[in-house]
């Protein structure tokens, strides 16, 4: 099962312009997560995240403005989640959640969070980025204030008014096949410099203005590898808010056999087969040798169902 995709909640988005209606589910059975700096509160003896009431959250001291700043995320029976980003906070507010939980990055924990859990948390990540990195009007520079309980954001000069939303940058993500003159299929996998030691994953690249899904995968499979695709098919689709994309899954038929990796996109590709994918161990081992993807990542969702479903291919 893909990670991230199981985001349950009600958004309420009828009732979420209400000022009246929010600051009702604020203080009646609410449930708060904290981010500082993209990275969720853990308590690192469960490896699980820190949610807290509003009392313990009015206990950090947090003053009355930012809790008006609260994003609301959506509603499960009678509770009400909410996000509050703490990252331009002072000192001794972040010491005392702190002494709550450790602040990490949910890649981290993700592979063993259950997936609704987990799925909460990037929705959580996903909105407070997007809030820090559009404090100020695409159009006329002014400052941008919250609203609509953090899924918009509104222009604050009288002129403009300029209302802007939560943005999801669409992404290819594709697992090349082809079955070669031995009879044997291999699959396409390349690793980035950056990366750890070892790492092959599928290609992956952003959809271009104006261009289809499809074009998009031929398009990337081409420039990275210099391979040739045909017969794409969809697999599926993974929030991944690191830091906003959503990625969409393909498996593609190469018609072409002979890599010529730019350089500038990867630093190597290969063809593999099943038996030798089998072998690779995983992202984070100490061993040497090949490595596959993250566990939580659409990425090792296709190479695993390339793996052990041929027929989806």
């Amino acid at each position: 099962m893909l990670k991230y995709c199981e985001m349950n909640l009600d958004r309420a988005s009828n009732y979420r312009k209400d000022t009246a209606w929010l600051e009702d589910k604020k203080k009646y059975n609410s449930q708060w997560l904290v981010m500082f700096e993209d990275k969720n509160l853990f308590c690192t003896q469960k490896n699980e995240p820190v949610f807290l009431t509003l009392a313990a959250l009015l206990n950090l001291k947090i003053d009355k403005q930012l809790l008006s700043e609260a994003i609301f995320i959506g509603l499960e029976g009678e509770v009400s989640y909410f996000v509050l980003d703490l990252t331009n906070l002072n000192e001794q507010v972040l010491n005392k959640a702190n002494q709550l939980g450790e602040f990490y990055d949910i890649r981290q924990f993700g592979p063993s969070i259950e997936n609704q859990l987990a799925s909460i948390l990037i929705l959580g990540r996903a909105l407070c980025y997007w809030h820090r990195t559009h404090k100020f009007c695409g159009r006329c520079g002014t400052v941008n204030k919250l609203v609509e309980a953090g899924h918009s954001r509104t222009c604050t000069n009288q002129n403009c008014l300029h209302q802007t939303f939560p943005r999801t940058d669409p992404a290819v993500i594709m697992l090349v096949q082809k079955t070669f003159s031995d009879g044997i299929e291999r699959c396409l996998l390349g690793r980035q410099a950056s990366w750890p030691k070892g790492v092959f994953s599928t290609l992956a690249g952003f959809v271009d203005p104006g261009e289809t899904l499809e074009k998009a995968v031929q398009r990337e499979v081409f420039e990275e590898s210099g391979i040739e695709v045909e017969n794409v098919k969809y697999i599926g689709s993974q929030p991944w808010p690191f830091p906003s994309s959503i990625m969409l899954g393909f498996i593609s038929t190469a018609v072409s056999s002979t890599i010529e990796v730019d350089q500038d996109e990867l630093e190597q590709a290969n063809w593999f087969t099943r038996a030798q994918l089998k072998q690779f161990t995983n992202w984070g081992d100490e061993s040497e040798g090949f490595k596959l993807p993250r566990k939580d990542s659409i990425s090792r969702f296709l190479i695993d169902c390339w793996i052990n479903s041929p027929e989806l291919a």
